[in-house]
């Protein structure tokens, strides 16, 4: 069953953004049906308000501190039904014994500590307007009683508590990514100050503040390193195992353990609104948000439950006009539990959090259920290729300069000339110039190249568009073959020579491509560059499919087209990738180092940057999917199955009842099996620590 629909109505314990205090709080647009306070801390869930309308919760409480699920003999939660089974078990005793009156005493006491759970919160709704599985249970219940059967009354309110803490057990585990999440956010931190280092709440650290963190410590919130060298464990945030080296002007995410030498670092964003806690706020958002099979278990349950009533009421009434009303009414409440949509209204909800949890560990956000349902079907993948298959870091890796210049001439006066230069591409050249020269006259032709003089000569630098390589066209041509941007360098009129420069292949790209293949989904690469350095880079990585000098337009127009034909998921990171990333099947923002409008137009965001996340990503989704069809086909299984055989008797209450609830405890176990870390997941970080890889033979 879900709170929607049967749990009680008031917030015990505050959603965990909200225990953060986030400064961008989620929309309420965005939540489909606010927590109604389990005994278990809760996120809104993808079953929505199928069953029972939102309810409204006060927000109290905000600051409260994660709360721990503890084990279940310790689990206050559970108490009521533990209460239960225990006066059931000794009233059956008594019965068995024939003692009636000390059996129906104990057996009064297990329903009114099992109906505790669930006819409180059933009839405040009810009250409201809301039917709900809660109302259900306790017409069945309280028809029980009337007809004399105590004890079978007890089993129901018995059973369905259990399951109603377990399912809260259940969600409070999906959930523990979250708290982890949280948890890697220090308590206090140390910050610099005019009078001297203080310690104050994470919480209160203020951009631009001075945060010195020692070896061990956690860095409490975004910045940048401006003083100290170190290294970083981000495997918590991103999953990525193998340390980073960071040193000055190196960005630093919330959440970091440093390695051996203190750090100053000045922060980039609040305490309490960071990169750390927006993950999770994004991942509650995604539990708010439906996709199309919760939908569908919406559009199922929603109108279920008023039905289940109205053919309830039907059988009773037929037993009046039959004659027999005894029998009937008692097959009439049989039919309100056998029919009642609990197991159903679960099904989607369990998985999606568990699953996304889960997600999150090793660097997968996903903003929304309907997202990661969407990723588990994606067929094809369009790459971009810079900053994504590759490393966006443009290095000088040819240099041939014409007869009676050398190779450091030639770089040295390009350096010059490129020196005011903001082109990426400029920053290469003058990283691989042996020595730096003053150029004077800087003029820049924009799209084109950049002219100066530089010790008397008239240095003109730019793209063999603009200047001319003339004999020098075929080794040009072989450059750009290889994947190379060409850049022409021209002295007083002559080619002085031609600069090969390439963005690398990440090391992984090629791997990547092959396991998305190995899967059976194709990949193409969108880019906006020229035609021969993209041919190039593809043919490394292992991509056939390649749609070069694509402009943002183009790309969008690209993956509109192919999103049309199959499901298709587009991964870039820069700002002219994200009309692409809104418009695609399932948009993937490389989070490391990608631009804000990327990450925003996107559905999937990665806090890591090695790519083989994306095939294991899409395993986990898919995975994901087969665990909520197969839920929700059971739960309407249990439903056709059950409901014949209460109408013709051959179940009474306690039986239908026992499956009804057995049926969803499978179906909670099942849901929580989503939130196991994917194979193809666990072989990457074992690799990427150097650790043997154990495959399935």
């Amino acid at each position: 069953m879900s709170e929607e629909c049967c749990g009680p109505d008031e917030p015990r314990t505050p959603s965990i953004a909200r225990r953060v205090e986030l400064s961008r709080p989620v929309a309420a647009g965005d939540v489909c049906c606010a927590p109604t306070g389990s005994p278990a801390t809760r996120v809104a869930s993808d079953t929505g308000d199928a069953c029972c309308g939102p309810d409204v919760t006060d927000g109290a409480d905000h600051e409260a501190a994660p709360e721990v699920r503890p084990p279940w003999w310790r689990d206050v939660a559970l108490l009521p039904s533990v209460l239960s089974g225990l006066f059931l078990l000794a009233g059956y005793t008594f019965e068995w014994t024939e003692l009636p009156l000390p059996a129906l005493v104990l057996q009064s006491v297990a329903l009114v500590a099992g109906a505790y759970t669930f006819v409180p919160g059933a009839l405040r709704r009810l009250i409201r307007g809301r039917l709900g599985v809660g109302l259900l249970m306790t017409i069945a219940a309280i028809g029980a009683v009337l007809l004399g059967h105590v004890g079978e009354a007890a089993t129901l309110a018995f059973l369905f508590s259990l399951a109603e803490a377990l399912e809260d057990r259940a969600m409070d585990r999906a959930k523990e990514g979250l708290r982890a999440l949280l948890s890697l956010i220090p308590d206090t931190v140390r910050v610099s100050r005019l009078s001297g280092d203080q310690i104050i709440p994470a919480a209160e650290v203020r951009e631009l503040d001075i945060l010195i963190v020692g070896a061990g410590e956690r860095v409490a919130t975004d910045g940048v390193v401006v003083d100290g060298r170190s290294d970083l464990d981000t495997s918590a945030i991103t999953g990525e195992s193998i340390p980073v080296d960071v040193g000055p002007g190196d960005e630093v995410a919330a959440g970091s353990v440093n390695g051996s030498a203190t750090l100053r670092i000045e922060a980039t964003a609040d305490g309490r609104d960071n990169s750390l806690t927006q993950i999770v706020t994004l991942v509650e958002q995604a539990h708010a948000r439906k996709g199309e099979r919760a939908r569908l278990a919406d559009r199922i349950a929603r109108p279920l439950v008023p039905v289940v009533l109205i053919a309830a009421a039907l059988v009773a009434l037929f037993g009046f006009v039959v004659g027999d009303p005894g029998l009937w009414i008692e097959r009439a409440l049989v039919v309100l539990v056998a029919a009642s949509p609990c197991a159903l209204a679960i099904a989607v909800p369990v998985t999606v959090i568990s699953a996304i949890g889960a997600a999150s560990k090793f660097g997968v956000v996903i903003k929304s259920g309907e997202a990661f349902e969407q990723l588990g079907t994606i067929r094809t993948v369009a790459l971009d290729k810079t900053g994504t298959l590759t490393r966006n870091e443009p290095t000088v890796v040819d240099v041939r300069p014409a007869s009676g210049v050398s190779s450091d001439d030639l770089l040295a006066w390009a350096a010059a000339v490129e020196s005011s230069s903001t082109h990426p591409l400029a920053a290469a050249i003058i990283a691989a110039a042996p020595a730096s020269t003053t150029a004077t006259g800087v003029v820049e032709a924009a799209g084109d190249g950049i002219t100066g003089l530089v010790d008397g000569r008239v240095i003109r630098v730019g793209n063999d568009r603009w200047l001319n390589a003339g004999q020098h066209r075929p080794a040009a041509e072989s450059m750009a073959a290889m994947g190379m941007t060409v850049v022409v360098v021209e002295a007083d009129g002559r080619v002085a020579g031609l600069i090969g420069v390439r963005d690398e292949l990440r090391s992984e790209s090629a791997e990547t491509v092959r396991m998305l293949h190995a899967q059976g989904i194709e990949t193409i690469m969108l880019t906006g560059d020229n035609n021969s350095t993209a041919r190039a880079i593809a043919r490394a990585a292992g991509i056939t499919d390649v749609r070069a000098q694509q402009l943002p337009a183009d790309k969008a127009l690209a993956v509109e087209a192919l999103s049309a034909s199959r499901p298709t998921a587009m991964v870039g990171d820069g700002i002219n990738d994200a009309p692409a990333l809104a418009i695609a099947t399932v948009g993937i923002a490389m989070g490391a180092k990608g631009s804000a409008a990327a990450i925003e137009s996107a559905d999937v965001a990665f806090t890591g940057h090695d790519l083989r996340l994306i095939p294991g990503a899409l395993a986990h989704a898919r995975r994901a999917r087969r665990i909520m069809t197969a839920n929700i086909v059971l739960a309407l299984a249990i439903i056709v199955v059950l409901f014949p055989l209460a109408l013709f008797g051959v179940l009474g209450l306690a039986g239908v009842v026992l499956v009804h609830e057995v049926a969803e405890v499978i179906v909670i176990l099942n849901g929580i099996r989503a939130g196991r870390r994917p194979a193809a997941l666990r072989r990457l970080a074992a690799a990427s620590a150097g650790q043997p890889v154990l495959t399935r033979v």
